[in-house]
């Protein structure tokens, strides 16, 4: 068995590309036309793992509640200071700044899609 892919409801397709493609370095891979939807699959070329971006042709008023059972999706980087100018430069901000964290022994910190998801960035330990 292999995890393949997680699937999120999105309001913006292209803020949704930007900020994964652009700063967290994900792939556009396939995207499919369903009877109400858009799929658009975003690979990591590391792993084969996706994100499946679902564009829904009617969003319910008010847009998609994030629940309470979805924690965060976690990204592992090798340097949160580069991760913080990218984050600058693209217009993002940190929803929790770089810090490090004494039990796992690295950095880890979070910023939210444009979706409000919470992504966890952690810094690879040497």
């Amino acid at each position: 068995m292999q995890f393949l892919h997680s699937m999120i409801r999105v309001l913006n397709e292209e803020k949704s590309i930007k900020f994964y493609c652009e700063l967290l370095g994900l792939k556009k891979g396939e995207r499919i036309r369903l009877e109400d939807c858009y799929l658009q699959y975003l690979v990591d070329e590391k792993t084969g793992v996706q994100i499946e971006l679902t564009i829904n042709d009617e969003v319910p008023v008010g847009g998609y509640s994030l629940g309470d059972s979805f924690g965060h999706f976690a990204f592992l980087c090798d340097d949160l200071d580069e991760i913080s100018k990218k984050i600058e430069k693209l217009g993002y901000s940190w929803d929790v700044e770089p810090f490090y964290m004494d039990e796992i022994k690295t950095r880890i910190s979070f910023i939210n899609d444009p979706d409000g998801n919470s992504i966890e960035l952690i810094e690879k330990a040497y």
